[in-house]
């Protein structure tokens, strides 16, 4: 590789010719702060504060998007570097809603910790004239508060670029320019698909996911109701972040611990209906294959994946599994089975979901998701909202022991686990098919390495009894979008396709605890989640769905078998050819 040698703050500097002044300099371990940029999806020298001084250059240069040379002086915290930062600021705040002390993002918020470090308070240094905005409430999962916008324009890049959908941008010119959707329209008259990927990178509070933590304190504190609460997979894989533990560690235990002090009738596991998705889904893929169905079998586990799909690709809506997402079957067999099991009346019980995915909240209102009679889901909260009711109870999560599952919607296999990453729900449902097709169990393959990664686009063929399975693994939806159009052009021919709505998948979800661009840049946060995931299915000793012994009880004691008539009117949906908006 060829490199160039520079100089920064004095320090000699080896770096990759074609380096930004800015990756040198992380190289180097020196930091130079950011606010618009985000690595290959918003490069684009906006914001000023990461500007720095380069010996012979005419005035102060945008080092995200600067390119090292040979015997190049940077230096990067002169007077005149940090004095031009701190303008900046001041002027980014003089048209800024500062009502930080209840801003959601409060402590959280990446233009809060730039002042803070570089000392510039909420004193009016430029007065004149702000522009009135008022908050977008119109979507089903977030709103939009433009007073606090700084426009970063990092949510219209990752919406464009990333997620191939692009609904908003930047409307009007010079100090009236504001982010939103064309024609003015409200983010839920459009076809958003709820992905929460722009949430995911504002480094404002601009973006939220709407928050119903208060209707989840309301329902515990109703004594006529039975709460009960499911954990997403990649949720134990990332809340510890919002109490300093380091990305990617496991605090499944103190999560489910938290639950209970929070008040939780029963503390359940997303994950078992994980598995029960697979024998559906399994199912679903065999009798394609072998009966001339629909092919290729696309995963229905990602409501940002369905949204994109019933909006942007209506014609392929054949091909989607029919089966309901983990969330809305966890729901829809906890009221059916497990209230006729307990004698519960389904009218009184509010299901409670902890999911990674903004997304979520919206899937809980679709059509055909009740199967007792009521909704499956009741509440869908993010991993976010979770931490906030923690600490609003004051209870000190580092400090709890750890605790398990209530049973029997608390066991799951390893393969449920794994859901949460790119390739997993593939894995998990190959562990099961294979099963299903060859007749072996303990012989039969586990581990399916060519699918995992991080990866947009992964693809594998198996040959299995000699009949060639071609897969296919897609997160992210300009992924999704190119391995979709490469099918329909005849360029491929598969039989089964993953996709998840969010690149990396649900670790990596809308309503994940926010990292800033600083660590975002230059640390792939999706693998450090994944592997907590990876590692809880290692260290199961159930690793394939149809294994779990409570799963065999659901169907012995009530579906029958997977793919039956009860199974379809309890865990099976339907779909709607929309158009774009």
């Amino acid at each position: 590789m060829e490199t160039v040698t520079l100089k920064i703050n004095g320090q000699t500097v080896e770096a990759p010719k074609g380096s930004t002044i800015l990756e040198a300099a992380h190289l180097a371990h020196i930091n130079i702060p950011t606010l618009c940029y985000l690595k290959d999806i918003n490069e684009i020298g906006a914001c000023r504060i990461c500007v720095v001084e380069v010996k012979g250059a005419r005035s102060l240069v945008a080092s995200c998007v600067y390119p090292v040379a040979e015997n190049m002086e940077v230096y990067t915290n002169t007077e005149k570097v940090l004095d031009s930062r701190k303008k900046t600021l001041q002027l980014l705040l003089s048209n800024h809603n500062k009502s930080c002390l209840s801003c959601i993002r409060s402590r959280d918020c990446e233009l809060q910790k730039l002042c803070k470090d570089l000392k510039v308070d909420n004193e009016d240094y430029y007065k004149g004239e702000q522009i009135h905005s008022e908050i977008d409430h119109s979507a089903a999962h977030m709103y939009r508060d433009n007073s606090k916008c700084i426009l970063c324009r990092r949510c219209v890049a990752v919406c464009e670029k990333v997620q191939s959908v692009g609904v908003i941008g930047a409307n009007e010119r010079g100090f009236k320019t504001q982010i939103g959707c064309a024609f003015e329209m409200g983010l839920g008259e459009t076809s958003c698909v709820s992905c929460g990927q722009c949430i995911a990178v504002c480094p404002t509070g601009a973006l939220a996911e709407k928050n119903y933590t208060k209707q989840v304190f309301d329902a515990i504190a109703d004594p006529d109701k039975i709460v009960f609460v499911q954990t997403a997979p990649a949720v134990r894989a990332a809340l510890g972040e919002c109490f300093d533990y380091p990305i990617g560690t496991n605090v499944q235990g103190k999560m489910v611990a938290a639950l209970r002090l929070l008040g939780f009738d029963k503390v359940f596991d997303t994950n078992f209906s994980a598995d029960l998705t697979i024998m559906e889904e399994a199912h679903e893929l065999i009798d394609r294959i072998q009966n001339n169905g629909t092919l290729p079998l696309i995963t229905s586990c990602s409501p940002g994946w369905i949204n994109y799909c019933e909006h942007y690709f209506p014609e392929m809506t054949e091909n989607l599994s029919s089966c309901k997402s983990p969330q809305q079957m966890f729901g829809a067999i906890t009221k059916t089975y497990y209230a006729e099991k307990m004698n519960i009346d389904p009218a009184k019980i509010v299901m409670v979901s902890i999911m990674p995915c903004t997304a979520k909240k919206y899937e809980i209102g679709r059509d055909n998701q009740n199967a007792a009679g009521v909704p499956d889901v009741d509440i869908a909260i993010t991993t976010r909202e979770l931490a906030q009711m923690i600490d609003q109870q004051g209870i000190n999560f580092r400090s709890l022991p750890d605790e398990t599952f209530d049973d029997p919607l608390g066991m799951s296999s390893g393969a449920a686990v794994i859901f949460g990453a790119t390739g997993g729900v593939m894995e998990a449902a190959l562990r099961t098919a294979i099963w299903k097709l060859t007749g072996e169990n303990n012989d039969a393959p586990i581990d399916f390495t060519t699918v995992r990664g991080m990866e947009g686009i992964k693809e594998a063929s198996l040959l299995l009894n000699g009949t060639t399975l071609n897969i296919a693994v897609a997160s992210g939806l300009k992924n999704a979008k190119e391995l979709l159009l490469r099918v329909q052009r005849g360029e491929k021919n598969y039989h089964f396709i993953e996709i998840m709505g969010c690149p990396g998948g649900c670790i990596n979800g809308g309503g994940q605890p926010h990292v800033s661009a600083s660590i975002r840049n230059f640390e792939d946060i999706r693998a450090l989640r994944a592997k907590v995931l990876y590692e809880q299915d290692a260290h199961n000793p159930i690793r394939r769905s149809h294994e779990n012994p409570y799963i065999k009880t659901v169907y012995a004691e009530y579906l029958g078998s997977p793919g039956s008539k009860k199974a379809h009117q309890i865990l099976h949906t339907t779909y709607v050819k929309r158009h774009v908006n």
